[in-house]
């Protein structure tokens, strides 16, 4: 979150000012990078389901398959990733993972400019593409501390996620836009551009970051153990890693049919899509600057609470989509992307700057590895799920069932005590 400058006192009385985030050496390129990355996200994370459900005419069970593409790699790799990237420089693990993505990124928009685009390649692109992020966002969260002071980590994190959100308000709303305009693979081209930006800004910094010594390394199967243990034996992190994979089990099946829903199923065109995903974000962008004031306000547990159970509600009006009259539809579907956005983007401040407080600084990579392999890992599974649950039990029917699983999610925060912690130093 940016605010102005922020004040306490001394101890012996004095007024003492704290500086912003953007003073901090290196951040301010680093977050200019992310901030391009998330909008030419944003392009492709329109234009790839477009491609798939418009162009190559995909089934449920394909857009199944293309999301586990997507996210298998947190399966597969994750807990590796975890053990590697504390073993190496972080910010040039980030740098190579952009040059990966840009790279993959390319067979798209050429198989289409050819004439010979298939399903096969989109899963294909999205496999790569998966194992490229998988070790760039383990990277990302444990760079953060090391590229700002304990104290501005916090605000650190809401600024980056505030950047996010501002790109996700933009983002498809341009996107959809650019679609009248040109085909939906050629904005993929634009996301390649984009990951090319954030390797450069990351090439910019400089910082005091420190690649362990030989010496000091162990094994790698004993480095990951350290990581899981860590995670299990600790109760909030507990609590946190089952309430995110609940959730993400429920929302990956709601958003993996999304696009059939939409764009199919009501007939919306894919630039009014868009524009609904963008208005999502004012939600998000809303969340990321009062996510540390609730906190304050009402406490960390009880924030992580309500934002889950608020996600559910919010996720409910998907299904109820097909009951509105017409004219009400792209409302609804506005007003449920602004609700989702607003409290999964609350939960994600306030929990991720936690874990970053919680974790000894040499165990964040595996930690966040640990975490991920659980909450990213069942993603994969979900998509699968969904469309076989699609092609079973129908689209309607398949997505009360992610609602259902997204309902469980509130259980380890609502019935232990970590929910009801005002802050996770009491833990």
């Amino acid at each position: 979150m940016v605010e102005g400058p922020q004040h306490g006192r001394c101890e012996d009385g004095r007024v003492q000012q704290r500086s912003s985030v953007f003073t901090q050496r290196g951040f301010r390129p680093f977050w200019l990078g992310q901030g391009l990355s998330q909008v030419g996200f944003q392009f492709s994370a329109l234009a790839m389901p477009v491609v798939a459900v418009l162009l190559l005419h995909a089934t449920e069970a394909q857009l199944g398959y293309l999301n586990a593409s997507e996210t298998a790699a947190f399966l597969l790799v994750g807990l590796l990733a975890g053990g590697w990237v504390d073993r190496w420089r972080k910010r040039r693990v980030m740098l190579v993972a952009d040059l990966v993505r840009a790279g993959a990124s390319l067979p798209i928009p050429i198989a289409f400019l050819t004439g010979h685009l298939a399903m096969w390649q989109l899963y294909v692109v999205a496999g790569v593409l998966g194992i490229a992020t998988v070790f760039f966002d383990v990277a990302y969260q444990g760079y953060v501390p090391i590229l700002v002071d304990d104290e501005h980590v916090a605000d650190a994190n809401g600024v980056l996620e505030g950047t996010s959100q501002v790109a996700r308000l933009g983002g498809p709303a341009l996107a959809g836009l650019l679609l009248k305009l040109v085909s939906a693979p050629v904005l993929i081209l634009v996301h390649a551009v984009t990951f090319l930006a954030s390797a450069a800004s990351l090439a910019l910094i400089r910082d005091a970051e420190v690649r362990r010594p030989l010496e000091d390394r162990r094994p790698l199967r004993t480095e990951i153990a350290e990581g899981i243990r860590f995670v299990a034996s600790h109760p909030v992190l507990r609590a946190v890693t089952a309430t995110t994979a609940l959730t993400n089990v429920g929302s990956t099946i709601l958003f993996t049919l999304e696009p059939l829903l939409v764009l199919r199923r009501l007939g919306i065109d894919p630039s009014i899509f868009g524009v609904a995903l963008s208005v999502g974000a004012v939600g998000g962008l809303a969340g990321s600057v009062v996510a540390p004031r609730l906190a304050r306000r009402i406490g960390e547990g009880p924030t992580l609470r309500w934002m889950i159970l608020l996600s559910v509600a919010g996720s409910a009006l998907l299904p109820l989509l097909v009951v509105f009259p017409r004219a009400w539809t792209v409302a609804v579907l506005c007003l449920t992307s602004v609700v989702f956005s607003f409290s999964v983007v609350v939960y994600n401040v306030i929990q991720v700057t936690a874990r970053q407080r919680l974790c000894p600084r040499e165990l964040l990579g595996r930690m966040n590895a640990s975490i991920r392999f659980v909450v990213w890992g069942v993603m994969p599974l979900a998509a699968l799920l969904a469309g076989w649950l699609g092609t079973t039990i129908g689209l309607i029917g398949a997505l009360w069932v992610g609602v259902g699983v997204a309902a469980l999610s509130c259980l380890p925060l609502w019935v232990g005590a970590v929910g009801r912690l005002r802050t996770f130093h009491d833990s």
